[in-house]
């Protein structure tokens, strides 16, 4: 496949990372995404691969989020739990299972990089989403560039801007810091009103500004995408500004903190940075998980409850 985004245009380079862009792929045509495809995936995954959740879709309650497993189960009837559930199926980096998908990342980023002028990406990863019918993804930001690439169903995107009171400062420190989760962010309905609402068809791919607050609704079908995620040098310079301010924020009670990316200030706060993740001090995100379901394609929601136990990833 030597053309995977189909419509591009000049102006998209200079729009890339800076505003939202909508766009058209074929991604979808690549035979990857099929249900035997992903029911191949699904069984050759390893458990450190995965996670399966479920959550309350009938109001914004970040706490009704569960962890399940996928144990004894084909992945096509995993599939058949997800298509009339409330489940979603996330594989991370799916191209360590199968090289097909990393040649597919790697297109993809081979693409931008020679579309956007000085474009130069690092640390990529693909993320595949299968999720049932109306399930929603909650209030939430990423911290590296984000991309969404829709493939089969449709589903409404809200992305918001990425400043206050969408996203505040103390908030993106906090979440860089790993003192909070990205969806524990604060959400109001009247949100909403100064969203983008952007209906996602198969085919067609959403990138938006970094750390932009987002959040999804699927609509009355079975829904699979991925996301791609990267980093750059301008990237990473206000990852570690968030960083560093986080840091002198808490330890010294600082207030009026700058988020500028040059000058000597940046420097020192690039230094420091370096320096508390260098020394292993900053705290590490817990990644305990409570099990506490099964999918099973037989009983309403595609999932039944058994006695939870924990597992650490």
């Amino acid at each position: 496949m030597t053309e995977i985004i189909t419509n591009w245009e000049p102006r998209h380079a200079a729009l890339f990372g800076q505003h939202t862009l909508q766009l058209q792929h074929r991604a979808n045509a690549s035979g990857l995404f099929t249900d035997a495809a992903l029911a191949r995936l699904i069984e050759r995954s390893p458990r450190a691969a995965y996670h399966v959740n479920t959550m309350d879709n009938r109001a914004h309650n970040p706490r009704s989020r569960r962890e399940g497993e996928i144990q004894g189960l084909s992945g096509k009837d995993a599939l058949d739990a997800v298509r009339t559930g409330n489940l979603w199926i996330n594989i991370q980096r799916p191209g360590e299972t199968d090289p097909t998908y990393q040649e597919l990342l790697d297109g993809l980023y081979a693409e931008f990089e020679d579309r956007v002028p000085g474009l130069k990406t690092y640390k990529q990863k693909m993320t595949i989403l299968i999720s049932s019918p109306k399930v929603t993804v909650y209030y939430h930001c990423d911290v590296p560039g984000q991309t969404l690439w829709q493939v089969r169903g449709e589903k409404r995107v809200y992305v918001y801007p990425n400043t206050g009171p969408f996203l505040t400062q103390q908030a993106m420190e906090k979440i860089v810091l790993n003192e909070a989760h990205e969806t524990g962010m604060p959400y109001e309905p009247w949100f909403d009103n100064y969203a983008q609402a952007i209906d996602l068809k198969p085919g067609e791919m959403l990138h938006w500004p970094l750390n932009s607050p987002h959040r999804v609704v699927n609509a009355d079908c079975l829904n699979v995408s991925f996301t791609t995620e990267h980093w750059t040098d301008e990237l990473r310079n206000t990852y570690a500004v968030n960083f560093a301010n986080g840091m002198l924020r808490k330890t010294l009670g600082l207030k009026k903190l700058s988020r500028a990316t040059s000058g000597p200030a940046f420097l020192g706060k690039l230094a420091l940075a370096g320096a508390v993740k260098a020394a292993g001090l900053q705290k590490k995100r817990e990644m305990a998980f409570k099990i506490d379901f099964a999918v099973d394609p037989r009983v309403p929601g595609g999932f039944r409850d058994i006695a939870a136990y924990g597992l650490r990833k």
